[in-house]
């Protein structure tokens, strides 16, 4: 029965944080805006959000998706990311159990939903994220054990090295950059958490999630204009997030097809 509880507690908490994460989507763009004062409060209104009305999930089903004081409607964003936060950490307590390395995984999918959505509002991943992420990812490699600290410098250079080369590459053949310098410093990161094998996968796997994406976009009429572009961020974070809960198995079997 305990245990139980504590996998309730878990989930819970991965609720809150997703509130949370909420606010880092919604403030971390605007260097102007702090992350931590003021309080909730309405974009519109300005009205403080009482503590009942903070409630994740629930209190978007209590008030129909509308500010209380404005009656404004709010985005189902919310309640999504912390109905994500919350899964995912249940996900990370099946698959790693009560350990360094479920707390590791849970936190960095928690930014990557930071990531993703801000790279959807705003078409740029953040230095605030990326640099100091990365750092903390190469540190972790020294409590979890599915990498060792060699493997996370290695993963690092080749995250970032590929990409960088890619869009050099591409800016030289087009004199466009199609790249931006966000997406070189993210995989940089991710490969400091999963390793060369991991980067590799999240390109393999971004790109062809990228892919698809698009092609249901035009397919859907969603996309006309194809100077537009879409943010590549959402799927690199897709591909890494994959990668630790089933990647290393999947990599490890495309290997093997060729020997």
């Amino acid at each position: 029965m305990m245990i139980y509880a504590l996998d309730v507690f878990i989930v819970l908490a991965g609720l809150c944080i997703g509130s949370f994460l909420n606010v880092c989507i919604y403030r971390l763009p605007n260097p102007d805006q702090s992350i931590v004062f003021p309080g909730s409060h309405c974009p519109i209104c300005d009205t403080p959000i009482r503590m009942y009305d903070n409630i994740p999930v629930i209190s978007y089903l209590l008030l129909a998706g509308k500010c209380r004081s404005c009656r404004t409607p709010i985005s189902m964003r919310y309640p999504i990311v912390e109905l994500l936060s919350g899964l995912t950490a249940l996900a990370a307590l099946l698959k790693f159990g009560y350990s360094w390395e479920g707390l590791v995984v849970y936190l960095f999918v928690a930014v990557m939903l930071v990531v993703t959505f801000i790279d959807i509002d705003h078409q740029k991943i953040l230095d605030v994220i990326t640099l100091p992420g990365t750092v903390i990812c190469f540190l972790c490699s020294f409590f979890v054990d599915w990498i060792t600290w060699q493997q996370s410098l290695i993963g690092i250079l080749a995250g970032g090295g590929s990409l960088y080369i890619v869009a050099k590459s591409y800016l030289l053949l087009t004199g466009k950059m199609g790249m931006g310098g966000g997406d070189i410093k993210l995989l940089a990161m991710i490969g400091g958490l999963t390793g060369w094998q991991g980067v590799l996968f999240t390109i393999f796997a971004g790109s062809a999630t990228g892919t698809v994406a698009g092609l249901m976009l035009i397919a859907a009429g969603r996309f006309t204009n194809f100077r537009r572009k879409i943010p590549f961020g959402p799927f690199l974070a897709f591909g890494a997030v994959t990668y630790l809960f089933y990647g290393k198995p999947i990599f490890y079997w495309y290997i093997g097809l060729f020997h």
